[in-house]
């Protein structure tokens, strides 16, 4: 990310580069920082409910006058690592999964329902 500030004591602005629209602010540092941050993990998060891949990061940033920062984010967004739950459903929603995930499995049809599920709710 690449964070403006105007004036040393001044509010920041962030943009973050790699995520086109992607930007925030602070009236601190820190707070930019924090902003920028929640910023990123929303701006992921839609990418992902809309089934599109997350953009690479780049290697080199100009920061055009900014300072370039970097904040840590939540490994658990970014990961396709499978883990397996335990949800309890009645037996009669089962029975329909089932006959209606065909070889994707139940997983796979549960797995599309739900980012189906997100795309439709941030269209709204």
């Amino acid at each position: 990310m690449v964070v403006h500030r105007d004036r040393p004591d001044g509010p920041c602005g962030v943009t973050v580069p790699d995520l086109p629209g992607c930007f925030s602010a602070g009236d601190t540092l820190a707070e930019a920082l924090a902003n920028a941050r929640e910023a990123i993990a929303l701006y992921v998060e839609d990418v992902l409910a809309s089934a599109e891949p997350v953009p690479e990061p780049s290697s080199e940033v100009d920061p055009d006058g900014g300072i370039v920062a970097a904040v840590p984010l939540d490994d658990g967004l970014l990961s396709e690592k499978a883990i397996r739950v335990s949800v309890t459903l009645p037996s009669r929603l089962l029975t329909l999964i089932d006959r209606a995930a065909g070889p994707r499995g139940r997983s796979g049809l549960l797995a599309e329902a739900v980012v189906a599920h997100l795309g439709r709710r941030k269209a709204k």
